[in-house]
């Protein structure tokens, strides 16, 4: 496949992303350790594609979505986006790419000024990069608004004049405000009633279809990031140990951490009776990893080696790649 060919298939690509907080400690506050947030991942994205990263709270999937979009300054590893080197963009040069990498939040209130109106929070993007006045994007943040499922009279109101819905609705109109290539969905119904979960997801998957976006969509929920994603990478301890097309996933999943997560989902059908999977013990500090594979001190079919070497993700079939040492 030539350079060329490949810059046009991938919007996204993240090559061996670290991120890593420093520990200090005693009088002199020296660096004592890191807290390896994010530990070494890689990953594609291909345009108008949604890939699902999902994990356990505190694996690293915020982090990582963070980095990905320059909110955070990575350690080490390379982000190409549009096959641009943005890993050390600053300044104007990262100013100019943010325009195409949007974020929607977990809290759509914290997220939200509460001082503003809805108006003025969705039309802040446009002007501060493409200037002008409020009035001049008004009829287009009004059609806006409308896409997104709230009423036109809402461009007058204040963020806690809303339900959580409606809120995560000004966020997505926020994100959408710029026309961006990117979204980066951090986790964005997990702090929404079940009642309302699907409403917004649904949108998310009719507006990537109107405006041809492509998503990283981050959450813990395992049937969420099913009916969302094309391909999903799991993520353990900062590592991504597997990534696979979604219905190969959860029809054929290789890693034993994977097999666990999808048995504890609840099955609608009671004759549907599936063992599950428990694991012991309690998740490993990111400060202080196991040596070899992070999952060994848990996983029920660890091998002596595991604890000595650390396995790299490689390809069992073309399109499903796991990090275990059953299949190498």
């Amino acid at each position: 496949m030539s350079q060329q060919t490949q810059k046009s298939e991938h919007l996204l690509e993240v090559k061996e992303l670290r991120k890593y907080y420093p520990v200090r400690g005693g009088f002199f506050r020296k660096k004592i350790g890191d807290v390896k947030a994010v530990d070494n991942i890689s990953l594609e994205l291909k345009r108008g594609e949604t890939f699902g990263l999902v994990g356990e709270s505190g694996c690293g999937k915020s982090t990582a979505g963070r980095t990905i979009t320059r909110l955070f300054k990575p350690t080490e590893g390379k982000i190409f986006f549009e096959g641009k080197d943005i890993t050390r963009y600053r300044g104007p040069r990262l100013r100019n790419i943010r325009k195409d990498i949007q974020m929607v939040f977990q809290d759509p209130y914290a997220s939200l000024n509460p001082k503003m109106m809805v108006g003025s929070i969705v039309t802040e993007p446009l002007i501060n990069y493409h200037g002008g006045s409020e009035r001049k994007y008004k009829d287009e943040v009004m059609e806006l608004l409308t896409k997104v499922g709230l009423p036109e009279d809402a461009y007058y109101k204040y963020p806690h004049e809303f339900s959580g819905g409606q809120r995560q609705r000004i966020g997505i109109a926020r994100a959408l405000a710029l026309k961006p290539k990117l979204i980066v969905a951090d986790e964005p119904v997990s702090a929404l009633d079940v009642s309302v979960q699907s409403q917004v997801l649904n949108l998310l998957k009719e507006l990537q279809k109107e405006f041809n976006l492509t998503l990283l969509f981050i959450a813990h929920d395992l049937s969420v990031v099913k009916h969302m994603s094309d391909r999903i990478g799991v993520m353990y301890l900062g590592n991504l140990v597997e990534v696979a097309d979604a219905d190969e996933l959860y029809k054929d999943p290789k890693h034993p951490y994977t097999r666990a997560l999808i048995s504890a989902i609840p099955q609608p059908d009671p004759r549907n009776k599936s063992e599950r999977i428990i694991l012991k013990g309690d998740v490993p500090s990111p400060q202080n990893p196991p040596v070899g594979c992070p999952f060994h001190p848990r996983c029920p079919e660890a091998m002596p080696e595991c604890s000595e070497k650390k396995p790299q993700l490689k390809g069992v079939t073309e399109e499903h790649r796991v990090s275990c040492l059953l299949y190498e």
